[in-house]
């Protein structure tokens, strides 16, 4: 298990790593989650061994890992470029951490084909990398780092540079291969849809700061703060709840709101509404659009209310 304790980190005024605690289990696939310049890929080289913290504690296993160099920590680490050896084709590239650890050349061949077939490359063994597309040099970079049997996995946005479809299929195929692996995985991203896909814990970061590690399913249904609920992809935070779709009610039984913006859409419309709770973003279907065709103008009124049983309550008010 992976334990960070108190971690602090700055660089000059700009606070990277404010009191970080965090455990990874074996076997687990932890997200790091948060908007660029968060901290998260500083936390992932402070595990690492390339960023030393200015305080706290890191251990594995029990054992502290302060005195230790990176290559003696047993980690492998996934870069967003890959960081493939173009002059090497795709079976030396996986071969090159075996062989830097002892093994015999003949055998780091058979370890590295093996892998290769893992990842679906066993006919691209003798190609170069750079004649490969984008996805299969991920496959060869993640081949490259489980052949070596690492501790543990760090993986910093390692699909960022993939167009969006190319990504949602690695994500699938990635979350099988970590799987089968088994081993421990922290993997740094700004996206939600990636950490909810890959991660069976997502930890949220700001400014630094941990604003909740959980399964992905509990952040959706329990988010501690407003400005979390918000990046993660809730359109409606109040002050002290989030306002779930399933709390919103329409009706002519319900308080008047104002119509402060309308955008019509081919199977309904977006509207925002000046509503007894505050503002609020309804997507109406075409139906509902439909029954509130004479009142949906700027300006106009609408029924909305609020299920106060369905709120989301919040342990830190929105700001």
């Amino acid at each position: 298990m992976l334990t960070l304790r108190n971690l602090n980190k700055r660089f000059g005024a700009r606070i990277v790593a404010d009191q970080v605690s965090l455990t990874v289990a074996a076997g687990e696939t932890l997200a790091l989650l948060g908007p660029s310049g968060c901290g998260k890929s500083t936390l992932l080289k402070m595990v690492a061994g390339l960023e030393r913290p200015d305080s706290g504690e890191l251990r594995f296993d029990g054992v502290d890992l302060a005195a230790l160099p990176p290559e003696r920590r047993g980690f492998a680490l996934m870069f967003q470029d890959f960081a493939l050896f173009p002059h090497l084709d795709a079976l030396g590239n996986v071969m090159f951490g075996l062989i830097e650890q002892g093994v015999a050349k003949r055998e780091a061949a058979r370890q590295a084909q093996a892998m290769l077939a893992r990842v679906g490359l066993a006919d691209h063994a003798k190609r170069k990398v750079w004649t490969l597309s984008g996805g299969e040099q991920q496959r060869v970079a993640l081949a490259r780092a489980l052949a070596t049997q690492p501790r543990l996995l760090l993986l910093d946005e390692p699909f960022s540079s993939l167009d969006a479809d190319l990504r949602r299929q690695l994500q699938r195929e990635f979350r099988s291969l970590l799987r089968e692996a088994g081993v421990p995985v922290i993997i740094v991203t700004h996206d939600r849809d990636e950490a909810f896909a890959l991660a069976d814990r997502v930890a949220v970061l700001k400014d630094g700061r941990l604003l909740q590690c959980d399964t992905p399913q509990r952040l959706l249904t329990a988010p501690n703060h407003a400005w979390l609920a918000r990046f993660i992809g809730y359109e409606n935070v109040l002050a002290d709840a989030v306002v779930p779709p399933q709390a919103i009610l329409l009706g002519t039984d319900q308080p008047p709101a104002r119509v402060v913006e309308l955008t019509w859409l081919p199977d309904g419309a977006r509207v925002k509404v000046a509503a007894q709770a505050g503002e609020l973003l309804l997507s109406l279907s075409g139906r509902e659009a439909a029954s509130w065709q004479d009142s949906l103008f700027v300006g106009g009124e609408i029924g909305v209310g609020i299920d106060e049983a369905r709120l989301l309550r919040l342990e830190h008010a929105a700001a």
